[in-house]
């Protein structure tokens, strides 16, 4: 696989993952879930957005199956905690590969 290619690849390998963050409601969970390592329930998460419990749980979905948070069962409840490892492994690959095959000119 060629420097281009191997970018190329991370491009697409961390689009779902920037898509996910571009989401001003989605950054402000990961905030909120970042200031509670312990996590937080929808309920917990929900008084402090503008959204519906319901609308908060959607945006709890799609930062859960982009790998940013992880679900704890404690009783009946569902606390979303926040992981990063993955995304941030992935993110600096990308960049790491930028950073060695474009500033180099070997893109």
């Amino acid at each position: 696989m060629t420097p281009r290619e191997r970018t190329t690849a991370a491009f697409q390998a961390t689009t779902p993952l920037f898509s996910v963050l571009a989401d001003t409601y989605r950054q402000q969970l990961l905030l909120e879930l970042g200031a509670h390592p312990e996590g937080r329930n929808v309920t917990d998460l929900t008084t402090k957005m503008t959204l519906s419990r319901p609308a908060v749980s959607h945006h709890l979905q799609l930062l859960k199956q982009a790998g940013l948070v992880t679900v704890k069962r404690q009783g009946t409840q569902n606390f979303y905690v926040l992981t990063l490892d993955e995304s941030i492994t992935q993110i600096r690959a990308l960049l790491d590969l930028l950073e060695t095959n474009c500033l180099k000119g070997d893109h």
